[in-house]
């Protein structure tokens, strides 16, 4: 069972380093990201890279999906196949040349309706320590503002050199020994290959980075990390907690920053330098250092994740309260650094 997961994610990451490599001569004319005042980089570097780790992922999971056991159907894959393909499309188009906020927002909602249409809305949301709690008709508006919202954080935080491939490695490899211990081979075939592809990537986006991932990666592994704990959660309803843990720090720095920028009334769609990750550059620490701490905040919590699921004695208290305490220092270690700096 174990050398067909090994295979493809060889085959995957291959496959993304080289188009990368490939994509990176092309997009050097074509799609170069020039530094502004909101930018974190210094240099021209070229952008889109992240449309190889679609191709990789779709491919694979398409070649593996006859010879796995699969609680999808053909047009379940179609579906979910049809959906990232939507939102990798628009965010393609929006790195070739802008598009409003609004057509992208109708193209997001459009595939998270498609995935909801297919694999079914959250009837219920387990959160440790604080029980079950029923959603009833509320469960289609709560689980598209999920695949949304999620869509739309994984590529805002996609703005330094390392961040979102990194994120992307932990939390797919926390969905791949997840699908195993379920007996869930297709949430694993999907995790591995997100993974592989993204590390692929990475041999050409860690600190320094030679090409950018652009929105079409960025998009497209949001929406494939919102979309996996809807086909999941019908068999396990804690797996939505797990899936919010896998990408945990992504989501409480985008939450958090719109939370603020909308309190200060200022316009959340505009583009700014807001983000706690962001903010940590701007104090002083490199790319690499930030990189590397969001990365270990991801590998905390796809151990918190994997830790509750798995029915760990007294995981859940534990992890709720870790979490918290998790967010905490991150705000310190940003405002402390913020201080600092303005001594």
């Amino acid at each position: 069972m174990v050398l067909p997961y090994i295979c493809s994610a060889v085959l995957a990451f291959v496959v993304s380093y080289l188009a990368v490599a490939v994509f990176c001569r092309w997009a050097g004319a074509r799609m170069l990201d020039v530094p502004n005042t909101r930018s974190s980089h210094t240099l021209p570097t070229p952008r889109g890279g992240g449309l190889a780790i679609v191709v990789a992922a779709l491919s694979g999971i398409w070649i593996a999906f006859p010879f796995i056991h699969s609680i999808l159907s053909v047009w379940q894959l179609l579906a979910f196949t049809f959906g990232a393909l939507l939102v990798a499309g628009v965010s393609w188009v929006d790195d070739l040349r802008s598009l409003s906020t609004g057509i992208r927002f109708a193209v997001h909602l459009a595939a998270a309706v498609l995935a909801v249409l297919a694999f079914g809305a959250w009837k219920e949301i387990i959160i440790p320590g604080l029980g079950s709690f029923n959603l009833g008709w509320s469960g289609w508006p709560v689980t598209l503002l999920w695949i949304v919202g999620l869509t739309n954080a994984y590529n805002f935080m996609d703005g330094i050199d390392g961040i979102a491939g990194g994120q992307a490695v932990v939390a797919g490899l926390g969905w791949t020994i997840f699908g195993v211990a379920a007996h869930q081979p297709f949430l694993s075939a999907v995790g591995i290959l997100l993974a592989a592809s993204s590390l692929g990537f990475l041999g050409h986006n860690w600190p320094p980075a030679k090409i950018f991932m652009g929105d079409v990666g960025s998009a497209f592994l949001g929406y494939s990390f919102a979309v996996l704990p809807v086909i999941a959660a019908p068999f396990d309803p804690r797996v939505i907690f797990a899936g919010i843990l896998f990408v945990w720090p992504f989501i409480f720095d985008a939450a958090f920053t719109f939370a603020r920028r909308l309190i200060n009334r200022e316009n959340v769609f505009a583009a700014h330098r807001a983000h706690l990750y962001q903010r940590l550059v701007i104090s002083g620490l490199s790319h690499q250092t930030v990189t590397f701490l969001y990365v270990t905040l991801a590998v905390i919590g796809a151990g918190m994740a994997l830790a509750y699921v798995m029915d760990v004695h007294h995981a859940g208290v534990l992890i709720l309260v870790a979490l918290i305490l998790l967010a905490i220092g991150l705000l310190a270690l940003t405002f402390w650094r913020e201080h600092r700096r303005n001594i």
